[in-house]
């Protein structure tokens, strides 16, 4: 495992000033493990090293109701554990007075690897991708200055920012800072397929799970390649306009460039199996729908269909045989890792 930000651990340090006694608390610094088989961090932890005290108060935040308008709707609300932080049985996100949006809840998991968030890129920063949840009417319909007003005013988050930052001043760059420490211990890593990969515990691939493989690296991998199973690139694979959803115009409605309209991020494929539904929309219910999509239901959008997606006849899809699918299928369970899905690190206290 790759070692990150190893430095001391935490410690009260008692001195005098006069004839007063102050405690100054050293926040108790944490290694983050990184599985071996995977890349090299994206988020900058000289910025914002981990510490278990950090950690707590993002942990605490990312299932804190008081970030929404309604006291209710917490980060957590969308991102369930159990549906690998997808927000699940709903095909988009529900938000404050039952407001709903136009995507689907996208997983939590990995982010420390990435350098842009969202369907369609509009977060940067990790640290920044918060407030597009915190700021949306039919997400949390909050503002900063108000969730920060509401934090202050509890006794409990005075202690908690004390021990993470030194001092009880709540400020919206502690707040993100907090809750992008939570986040980034949420690795999953820990699959069939890492193991497999790693050679760890005796682990073997099934005939059919590594016959999937051979057809996932022939027909699938170029989207969704590396260790996170995605490229991280947008690309519109010919999903048929939604007409339910007229303000959706994928990636163009950050880059404003005509030839992005209807590309979103490519998803990676890891806890797949948990974090139904699929597509941005939510459309599909299975990774059978899915499959079929790709060999049956791919459209011209009213964008340009990425040219991986078209045959060389000159039509839209991918050639997968009903066996192939079956296989398919059974590699990308493989993904699952329940270890991350049933880590109490990470669950609802």
């Amino acid at each position: 495992m790759k070692n990150y930000n190893l430095f001391f651990l935490g410690i009260f340090i008692l001195f005098s000033c006069s004839n007063d006694e102050e405690y100054i608390y050293v926040p108790t610094n944490l290694d983050l493990e990184i599985p071996s088989n995977f890349p090299e961090l994206e988020y900058d932890l000289s910025k914002n090293p981990l510490t278990e005290e950090g950690i707590a108060l993002g942990k605490k935040l990312f299932y804190e109701g008081r970030l929404a308008s309604d006291n209710i709707i917490s980060c957590g609300f969308c991102h369930e554990q159990a549906s690998a932080f997808t927000h699940h049985g709903h095909t988009i996100s529900h938000g404050v007075d039952g407001k709903t949006g136009f995507r689907n809840t996208q997983p939590i998991q990995n982010l420390a690897f990435f350098t842009e968030f969202t369907w369609d890129g509009a977060a940067i920063h990790l640290d920044l991708q918060p407030v597009i949840p915190i700021t949306s009417e039919v997400e949390m319909n909050e503002t900063i200055p108000s969730v920060l007003e509401k934090l202050s005013s509890y006794s409990e988050y005075e202690t908690l920012f004390t021990n993470a930052f030194g001092d009880a001043e709540v400020t919206s760059e502690r707040m993100l800072k907090a809750l992008s420490q939570f986040m980034v211990t949420m690795i999953s890593g820990d699959s069939k397929y890492d193991k497999v990969v790693r050679n760890e515990d005796d682990t073997a691939f099934t005939t059919l799970e590594s016959e999937g493989l051979k057809i996932f690296n022939n027909k699938c991998a170029t989207c969704h390649s590396g260790e996170l199973f995605t490229d991280k690139t947008y690309r519109n694979n010919g999903i048929p306009y939604n007409t339910k959803f007229t303000e959706e115009e994928g990636r163009k409605r950050v880059s404003g460039f005509e030839a992005d309209f209807y590309k979103f991020r490519v998803p990676s494929l890891r806890n797949i199996e948990m974090s139904f539904p699929y597509m941005h929309d939510g459309r599909f219910g299975t990774l059978e729908d899915v499959l079929d999509f790709y060999t049956d239901g791919m459209t011209e959008n009213g964008g340009v269909v990425d040219p991986l997606l078209i045959k060389n006849d000159g039509s839209l899809g991918i050639d997968i045989t009903t066996d192939e699918k079956t296989a398919l299928l059974a590699f990308l369970k493989t993904l699952t890792d329940n270890t991350f899905l049933n880590d109490e690190r990470f669950a609802e206290f």
